[in-house]
């Protein structure tokens, strides 16, 4: 990320090698790091420091209660916190979904993933922060629709149906292609809510282990479970008075919608291992980049949920769709990242002309991707073309028929060693993680994305 000072990271965790190696990794790739070789030391630096993204073990002392993440929230309740350990628990990994990391990694972790982590961590973050122009009123719906940037028809409409949206309690379904601002959308309604003062939960339906969903939203009791040491509300009383969103709905399983499904319409739910039911009064925004309708034919999403949801329906717009919002963007893109001191003014002229004729299939998360790169290799006061990304500079990505023939492929070998993980395995889901050396909660992703089940293979 580009900001007016070094990226600032702390590493959190007791073995002396995977710390120094994180910490030397992590500054070699551009960031500015402080290794605490435990919590109580983590703990010190977070009251004298301020820091841009946390990694953190768990694991470790000073640290049994998960004090660095709570202490981080409480403090810096904005910042990423990222965590990464060897001793993973049911508790802990409840507690720290509950917490809104942004990633749960265990060891061993390829670098290239944890670089990829932080990066993306870092930029969901700067993304959330974008800020509100000094000459607007607090109160405008215009400084509520936090990253909303354009003029053309089609976000001129959707700026009208948040501002219609939020004046009610109906639920929203949020589509749109990757990439297009769809959560910006989802807060914006929020803060323009009568529910504006109480909390904005979101919930990603993809990190969520089917396992975990109803302890990660419903709660638990003590002793519901091994490890469960005390009672824990959910991520639903969290958010009790105000707003959930449910960020990629249209992957979450069927199993998690019927549960799902009895929450929107009684607005109570039973926690794990309690036998009295809790009443929650909290308004329930979605999304997903997938066809919902399609999906409901083919049976894959329960119609019941959809019509629930889709009360609203708020269609994001793709940048190539939105005209010259791709150079307002740009320009707002530049003006954000760029530090007061950068000698970097603008974009040339033939820049310009490369950003509106791009196709932008990565749509404005792309579009500010590549004017971060542009600003980081401008050696002038604009940036040009040489400055941009290949496939921009030569006005078109690669073909969309290559592309999709490319990913089908992808997809049919990811599946087909799926399958013989699972085989050689058993269906053992600890032992085709540690045979694939990645983590469970990743794993059971790519088992939901195929339709994999682990039990066919017992």
């Amino acid at each position: 990320m580009i900001v007016d000072r070094a990226v600032r990271i702390l590493v959190a965790d007791d073995e002396p090698l995977f710390l120094r190696t994180t910490v030397s990794l992590l500054e070699k790739a551009g960031f500015e790091c402080r290794g605490a070789p435990h919590g109580h030391a983590a703990l010190e630096m977070l009251q004298r420091e301020k820091f841009d993204l946390i990694l953190s073990d768990l694991d470790m002392p000073g640290n049994s209660q998960l004090e660095v993440l709570h202490r981080s929230r409480e403090t810096w309740p904005d910042i990423p916190l990222v965590v990464i350990t060897g001793a993973p628990s049911l508790p802990s990994a409840i507690e720290s979904l509950r917490l809104g990391i942004a990633d749960y990694l265990l060891k061993p972790v390829k670098y290239d993933d944890l670089l990829q982590v932080v990066r993306k961590a870092l930029t969901n973050s700067a993304a959330n922060q974008t800020p509100v122009p000094k000459n607007t009123p607090a109160d405008s719906a215009r400084s509520k629709s936090i990253g909303l940037i354009g003029e053309c028809p089609p976000m001129l409409a959707v700026r009208e149906m948040i501002e219609r949206s939020a004046a009610s309690d109906a639920n929203v379904l949020i589509t749109g292609p990757s990439g297009t601002g769809k959560e910006l959308v989802a807060e914006s309604i929020h803060r323009q809510s009568r529910r504006s003062g109480r909390p904005f939960q979101v919930v990603d339906c993809t990190a969520i282990p089917e396992s975990l969903f109803e302890s990660v939203l419903f709660g638990h009791a003590r002793g519901a479970f091994t490890g469960a040491v005390r009672d824990q509300p959910g991520l639903l009383l969290n958010a009790d008075g105000g707003t959930v969103f449910l960020d990629e709905i249209g992957e979450l399983p069927a199993v998690q919608q019927a549960k799902l499904l009895r929450v929107i319409q009684t607005q109570s739910f039973t926690p794990v291992g309690m036998a009295q039911q809790r009443q929650v009064d909290v308004r329930f925004l979605c999304a997903t980049n997938v066809d919902l309708d399609a999906e409901v034919d083919a049976g894959r999403f329960r119609g019941d949920l959809f019509y629930r949801l889709a009360v609203i329906h708020i269609e994001m717009p793709s940048l190539k769709a939105r005209g010259d919002d791709v150079v307002r963007l740009a320009e707002h893109f530049l003006v954000t990242l760029r530090p007061e001191c950068s000698p970097v003014r603008g974009f040339s002229p033939e820049v310009i002309a490369l950003f509106r004729e791009y196709n932008w299939p990565g749509n404005v998360r792309e579009l500010r991707n590549a004017v971060e790169r542009g600003h980081a290799l401008c050696k002038g006061t604009a940036i040009v073309p040489e400055d941009l990304p290949p496939a921009i500079r030569e006005r078109t990505p690669p073909s969309a028929t290559s592309n999709e023939s490319r990913a089908e492929a992808l997809l049919e070998a990811e599946k087909h060693y799926l399958i013989g993980l699972l085989k050689e395995q058993k269906g053992n889901i600890a032992g085709c993680s540690r045979a694939a050396k990645v983590s469970r909660q990743c794993l059971h992703g790519l088992l939901v994305k195929h339709q994999l089940d682990p039990a066919e293979f017992r």
